[in-house]
């Protein structure tokens, strides 16, 4: 078995917690505003399950260099970045309902 890379690991996530403290801190909206935001974080959050896909299917056809814990940790990365989605699209839809049932 492959062991994991912590100090990989560790940069990755030090990566991410920085471009989300960069997002956070962001005051004007983007070019494209939130709806640009939110297809990029739909793109990401596909990129990340289909980066997992394909660890585990090397995985599985016996490949070497892929070890089992690295597809566990990218299939709990897509598991979890896709359970962030759905939350947000909830309540985009909450949102949207209660605007709705707003009286004019």
């Amino acid at each position: 078995m492959a062991e994991i890379d912590t100090t990989r690991l560790l940069t990755e996530m030090r990566q991410l917690a920085a471009q989300a403290d960069a997002l956070a801190s962001q005051t004007e909206p983007a070019d494209g505003g939130f709806s640009e935001l939110l297809q990029a974080s739909i793109d990401k959050v596909n990129e990340t399950q289909a980066s997992a896909a394909g660890l585990a299917e090397a995985f599985e056809r016996g490949d070497t260099d892929v070890g089992l814990p690295e597809v566990m940790i990218a299939l709990q990365k897509a598991s979890l970045s896709f359970q962030a989605m759905t939350e947000v699209r909830n309540r985009l839809v909450t949102a949207y309902q209660e605007i709705m049932n707003m009286p004019i």
